[in-house]
């Protein structure tokens, strides 16, 4: 599975010059993530986001990300409709921060933000909000942006935490999703990797009370609670390519 599914076509750091005049319509139209099948989550999104998708974890045993499962193929989001509408009581922060994202400069490490020029909403009618008044200053509608996005960020450095804790604890497992796919053929989703309940059993007392203190133990349970959403995310699967009764489960590589 892809663990970094780009929306972005156009990035460009926002700039007071370039960008003085433009206002962004935002909306509700989530057609720019359609085709994607995976998105990163954040530690603080897990109980919300378990409710509606599965939690995996991306990468390699040295690096992991969480993320959100949206489609069972390449290309396939199965949570925005035709019309770009999101069909889940919660949206991720990933999709929630288009059109705009940080960018770390490699020379002196420090975030840029960056806005995606081909984002429909964008446009020098004043249709929406306004990033920059007439003085150049930013708008209350920018700087709550910007505020959304270092929270973001925050965020993901304590996701970060976590994650390394399940690699040091070596509570990840290669595992793989089968589901009924198209004309009743079973499916299997692989690449990715999940905490299994067995090597949490086999933690010595005080790397348990350790996970228990920081959170991490009720984060791994809503991740291991989430993938049961396997499940009901086959049943999206459109009528020709999915049968009647859909079964899915997580097994551990062989």
């Amino acid at each position: 599975m892809t663990t970094q599914a780009l929306i972005y076509d156009e990035l460009h750091a926002l700039d007071r010059e370039r960008h003085r005049d433009w206002s962004i319509k935002a909306g509700d139209d989530c057609s720019f993530a359609r085709e994607v099948n995976s998105v990163p989550l954040l530690a603080a999104e897990f109980a919300k986001a378990a409710e509606n998708y599965p939690i995996i974890f991306a990468g390699t045993k040295e690096s992991v990300l969480p993320c959100v499962v949206l489609g069972l193929q390449k290309n396939q989001n199965l949570f925005v409709s035709e019309e770009g509408k999101w069909e889940a009581d919660y949206l991720p922060a990933f999709i929630r921060r288009y059109p705009f994202v940080f960018s770390e400069s490699p020379e002196n490490s420090q975030f840029i933000l960056c806005i995606d020029e081909n984002f429909p909403g964008c446009n020098q009618e004043g249709k929406g909000e306004r990033l920059f008044d007439s003085d150049g200053n930013q708008t209350g509608y920018l700087e709550g942006v910007v505020k959304f996005l270092k929270d973001y960020q925050l965020s993901h450095q304590a996701t970060t935490h976590f994650c390394k804790q399940l690699i040091e604890l070596d509570l990840l497992e290669e595992v793989r999703a089968t589901y009924t796919g198209p004309n009743a053929q079973p499916g299997v989703l692989t690449g990715f990797y999940a905490v299994k309940r067995e090597k949490i059993k086999e933690l010595a007392d005080d790397k348990l009370l350790q996970m228990v203190k920081s959170d991490a133990l009720e984060l791994i349970y809503y991740h291991i609670l989430s993938l049961g959403n396997f499940k009901s995310l086959a049943k999206r699967l459109p009528p020709n390519e999915a049968a009647a009764e859909a079964e899915s489960g997580t097994e551990s590589e062989s």
